[in-house]
């Protein structure tokens, strides 16, 4: 190959991997241009308007353990379509889908490693994996991630995204309520707290109950958290809702979440939490 063919080459592949598409990232919420890696080292978050895209485990756990060391935990074994269901595709089918998309078991992956110092089990809900639903992979991946932090003596942090309960296992999805509640009150009878950051969208059985029964409310700013959609209330009610209802912001002016935290002091925010909730454990730890 001559040198012109050489250099002819090395142009092409390079135009290529940085093409129109993946040179240049537009925000969804102001529209604004932005250069793709300018919005991946500012942690997916528009330098223009703020605005908190919606990432993955991978990204959250860089984020937030020291130096980026983890162990991510293993998905435990569930049986998989128990209902045998289908609509326009089979279900076995979106769960491949998806998988082959993200790269993940299901919705719901555990991780352990050290925040600020301090040991602790994090758990992260991924969107992208089937709108983050609820099913019985998830409410075994929660109970997993729980039953870890027993052992490990340490909190229990779940970053939660998701559409509500997974339709496709029907009521076995809505019975990971209960079982992801039981699971938490073995937490607090040992003492361990268990903090959640609410991220966009947060909604359905979800919020109804593992994602706000934590010791502490954390939503990320502009995180779309509630039950039913704003549409179906309206329609329900008959009145117009107030501006920005079911907003982090909005949630917080009316006492239901404790803090809304940027996603560049969420590390520190979590990190002194777990000091303040959990002294103790890490002087046992040091002796």
């Amino acid at each position: 190959m001559s040198w012109l063919s050489s250099v002819r080459k090395g142009i092409q592949s390079l135009t290529k991997r940085q093409s129109a598409d993946n040179l240049w990232h537009k925000c969804k919420k102001c529209g604004s241009m932005v250069f793709t890696k300018e919005w991946e080292d500012n942690q997916y978050v528009c330098p223009r308007c703020d605005h908190h895209d919606r990432v993955g485990p991978a990204v959250r756990f860089d984020a937030l353990f020291d130096r980026k060391k983890y162990e991510v935990l293993p998905s435990p074994e569930v049986r998989e379509d128990p209902l045998k269901f289908r609509d326009t595709k089979r279900y076995t089918d979106r769960i491949k889908a998806a998988r082959s998309a993200t790269d993940e078991r299901d919705a719901l992956i555990n991780a352990i490693g050290k925040i600020e110092g301090h040991q602790a089990v994090v758990g992260v809900q991924d969107f992208a994996f089937m709108g983050g639903s609820m099913g019985v992979a998830v409410g075994a991946a929660f109970v997993a991630g729980v039953d870890k932090a027993i052992a490990k003596n340490c909190p229990y942090i779940l970053f939660t995204a998701a559409g509500g309960a997974r339709m496709q296992e029907g009521i076995l999805s809505l019975m990971q309520m209960p079982r992801t509640t039981v699971a938490l009150a073995k937490l607090r009878e040992c003492r361990l707290p268990y903090i959640v950051v609410l991220t966009d969208p947060t909604t359905g059985g979800v919020t109804a109950s593992y994602a706000m029964l934590g010791d502490v409310q954390i939503a990320e700013p502009g995180a779309l958290i509630g039950f039913a959609g704003q549409r179906v209330i309206e329609q329900t009610i008959r009145e117009k809702l107030p501006e920005g209802f079911q907003r982090a912001e909005y949630l917080l002016e009316h006492g239901m979440i404790d803090m809304v935290v940027h996603r560049h002091a969420l590390k520190d925010r979590i990190g002194r939490l777990i000091g303040y909730l959990a002294p103790e454990r890490d002087k046992k730890k040091a002796a």
